[in-house]
């Protein structure tokens, strides 16, 4: 198990945001084919994840083997504002969030959308003349709106618009976990030695090598015409973004770099697309099941099938 640099004690953390298309539910599937190397010695070279989104499976993976050195990145540079604070001011975030919280619980169901809606404004209008290149105290505060709004707006969505505000209206919560102190620091111990940037997939390219394992979990293609919530920043990712990431996913291959992807599977809805078959082709697709939602229409909601893609043998 992964140890604080003392040696003393186990870190084991989860997700700190509510984070739609998480992968806890595939964590078993995808522990399955692990490459041989991880399982049999639990210890990980290099890991590179570059659509951390809510990060199940580096929490997971951190959290149960031994990693090396870490590389997590993502072009939702307000995500990686959450993980940078967490890395690095996770006291300071969470004596802000239980303000936050001592503040709203308290309050009556419109009391508590007015404080959510002012949280919300802040956030929106601090976005023009926030500086995301250099860490400071102002992460701290963002980080807190970011943590608050998630955890008390509809279904614990990050979806902001294209101007990159955010836009998600307030949910209803009897009691929100606000501030999971214990779980933040631990992820603040797991996070302390992990190189975390905000950039496209593309850039990590140059980093990995044939010691790296590295897992990709872009944003899903849509199932269908309805499924169109594919992206949790300003940038979409179209069929354009998933063959150029296809070809990253060649490249890296090439290095020697055990390369493991999962995404949707079209075949949900129509079994003549082959959209992914064809892009994968020269590597090994597996499907497999996962409760999820491509039906507007509750009675004809189940499982699915997703695909995992891996470029080694287990």
């Amino acid at each position: 198990m992964q140890k604080t640099l003392d040696g003393d004690l186990i870190v084991e953390a989860k997700p700190f945001l509510k984070w739609a298309g998480g992968k806890g539910q595939l964590i078993p599937e995808i522990e399955k084919r692990l490459p041989v190397e991880i399982k049999k010695t639990r210890t990980v070279e290099k890991y590179f994840e570059p659509f951390i989104g809510g990060g199940a499976l580096f929490f997971y993976l951190m959290s149960n083997y031994k990693i090396k050195k870490s590389y997590i990145s993502d072009i939702n540079k307000e995500l990686i504002v959450v993980y940078k604070t967490i890395q690095k001011d996770s006291n300071k975030l969470i004596n802000l969030l239980n303000d936050f919280k001592s503040e709203f619980i308290p309050l009556d169901h419109n009391k508590r959308k007015e404080f959510y809606l002012n949280i919300r404004d802040k956030f929106n209008n601090d976005l023009t003349d926030f500086d995301f290149d250099n860490y400071s105290s102002d992460f701290i505060k963002r980080a807190a709106y970011i943590i608050f709004m998630n955890k008390t707006c509809f279904n614990g969505l990050f979806r902001v618009n294209k101007k990159g505000e955010f836009n998600v209206p307030f949910g209803r919560y009897k009691n929100p976990l606000i501030c999971d102190a214990s779980n933040l620091k631990a992820a603040s111990k797991i996070l302390k030695n992990t190189k975390i940037t905000a950039a496209s997939f593309i850039d990590s390219e140059e980093l990995i090598d044939d010691n790296s394992f590295v897992y990709l979990d872009p944003p899903y293609r849509p199932l269908n015409k309805s499924a169109s919530f594919t992206s949790y920043s300003k940038f979409d990712f179209d069929d354009e973004n998933q063959i150029e990431l296809a070809n990253y996913y060649k490249r890296v291959s090439k290095k020697g770099a055990k390369v493991l992807l999962s995404n949707s599977d079209p075949k949900n809805e129509d079994e003549n697309d082959n959209f992914f078959d064809d892009l994968y082709g020269d590597f090994i697709i597996d499907r497999v099941y996962a409760k999820r939602s491509i039906n507007r229409d509750k009675n004809k909601r189940g499982p699915i099938t997703e695909i995992l893609v891996r470029n080694y043998e287990v």
